[in-house]
Formats: C-alpha cells, structure tokens, sequence
C-alpha cells in the first residue's frame, strides 16, 4: 500500500524580469526589479509520496478534470500492482462523473478527501510552498517550457534526497483540528 498527497498548483505564471537580479554580496541582500514581463502560465499536479517524500509531476496547460485524469493515470503507472491512498481536497474536477467512472474500474485507487478548509492536511501543499519559495518566485522565466523545465529541475533535485515531512503536533490536535465544526464567518 502506498499512501500519496496529491493536488494541482494552478495558473503558475512564468515571469520574466525586465533586470537582470542582482546577487547577494555581503552587507547587501540579493536584488531585483519589481517589473516583469509575463509569458504565460502552467499548472503542475503533483503526488507526494507520505513515507519517503518522493514527487511524481507534470505539468499541463489547464487544471480540469481531464488533466487531473490523465495524472491519476501516470500516477498509476508509476505504482503498478500497488495499492494507492490518495488525500485530496474536494476540488470538483476529484469528484467529476469521468474521473469516478475510471476509479470503478480500478479499485486498487481510493481517494480520500481532505475536510473542508483543511489544505494543511495535505502534505504535497508543504512541497508546493517550498516549490514556490525556491524555484518560482525568485526565478525568471522566459518562457512557458522554461518554466517547466525549472519545476522538473526542482522535482528532480528534490528525489535525489528526498525526506518525509514529520508533523510537528502531535496525533490528538491535529485530530481537535481537523474534526472541529466551524461557525460560518466566524473561524472558530
């Protein structure tokens, strides 16, 4: 049984700085423009595996049902014979009728489904967050396949030494958390 987080991360833009990025120098922090130039967008789904940290991803143009299928699907070819635990959220292209109908026909796959404002139940969202921080944001982007190109370096890098993430609460409140009822408008 192998147990993975997966989730999309939408409309990642690829920027272009007008200016070069000035690097960090003693007594000076790295530097760069403010203004950049977009040249269009990716979004990257992605399956954490929870007991070694490894990411399977790929990159598509949309973030709809038939790309959260066609993952599912190399997701499963990258596990034959195994049985899969997929955590998601509830985002309506998990949970659409062709998805459903390709889960039937291969029971070996269980989604489970995240509650309601609980992304930080899913372990990928931690990978995307450091994704983001080391590869995207401080990046520039020339281009959409370049930016692809950078989000697999990343995912590369990263299974080279890849760890689990380790909860830093423990068992019973990230339990009262997840199980709370909340008030609407209240977040409580």
């Amino acid at each position: 049984m192998v147990v993975l987080c997966v989730d999309e991360k939408s409309q990642i833009q690829a920027l272009d700085r007008t200016a070069p990025t000035l690097p960090l120098r003693p007594g000076l922090a790295e530097r760069r423009t403010h203004d950049y130039v977009r040249h269009g967008i990716t979004s990257l789904f992605a399956a954490l595996e929870v007991a070694t940290g490894k990411v399977t991803g790929r990159c598509f143009d949309r973030h709809r049902h038939t790309e959260f299928l066609a993952f599912l699907k190399l997701v499963a070819r990258t596990y034959p014979r195994r049985d899969l635990h997929v955590v998601l959220d509830n985002y309506g292209t998990h949970k659409h009728p062709a998805v459903r109908d390709w889960l039937t026909k291969h029971p070996r796959i269980r989604l489970h489904f995240t509650p309601t404002s609980a992304s930080w139940m899913n372990q990928v969202e931690t990978f995307f967050g450091l994704l983001t921080r080391q590869a995207i944001r401080r990046g520039s982007h020339r281009s959409v396949p370049d930016l692809i190109a950078a989000i697999h370096r990343y995912i590369d890098a990263w299974n080279t030494d890849c760890q689990p993430f380790s909860w830093v609460k423990d068992t019973d409140d990230i339990m009262i958390k997840a199980t709370r009822n909340r008030t609407s408008g209240t977040g409580h």
